[in-house]
């Protein structure tokens, strides 16, 4: 695992604790500095996630809530904080591909969330990166399209593809006489 995964599963705890308990941000940053095995994870990106995800709160809720099935109160804390995370990444650390963002989100709640709140996350995230992310998702695609077209070459032992063949049916007065 990465320093920057590792990062986030604090940010998500960090930003959990937040939610819950409405402490100051400053003291849950330094509560998990100091108390947590900070070896192997990236201490400034889980400092950005957890201040930038509390700081902007608000914003990235109003992206959310369009996209939710029940009142952002109803959502499940956990899923909550992945969810500002992840919008925190794909609004504003657009250095972060899109896929990494979602694939991030939906691993944090496979960890964390409930039993299916991944497939959760994962339909969340996936429509606000099609409203945040246009450009890059039709680029996406277009090279992975031309890609796929232009990467298949069949060998030898390939599979022959047989023409396709069709079958003229008789009209019924024909087949009667």
């Amino acid at each position: 695992m990465n320093t920057r995964s590792r990062a986030r599963q604090l940010a998500v705890q960090a930003l959990y604790q937040w939610l819950l308990t409405a402490d100051d941000i400053q003291e849950i940053d330094t509560q998990f500095v100091v108390g947590q095995d900070m070896k192997n994870i990236d201490v400034s990106y889980f400092q950005e996630l957890l201040r930038q995800s509390s700081l902007l709160a608000s914003e990235l809720e109003i992206q959310i809530t369009p996209l939710l099935n029940r009142k952002l109160t109803e959502v499940d804390p956990v899923e909550r904080a992945i969810l500002l995370i992840s919008t925190y990444e794909l609004t504003m650390r657009l250095d972060i591909p899109y896929r990494v963002v979602i694939n991030e989100g939906v691993e944090l709640a496979k960890i964390f969330g409930s039993e299916q709140g991944h497939r959760f996350i994962n339909g969340i995230l996936d429509k606000l990166a099609k409203k945040i992310r246009p450009k890059e998702i039709k680029t996406n695609l277009l090279s992975s399209q031309s890609s796929e077209s232009s990467s298949f070459k069949p060998s030898k032992s390939s599979p022959k593809i047989k023409k396709k063949t069709t079958i003229k049916l008789k009209k019924k007065r024909d087949i009667q006489a």
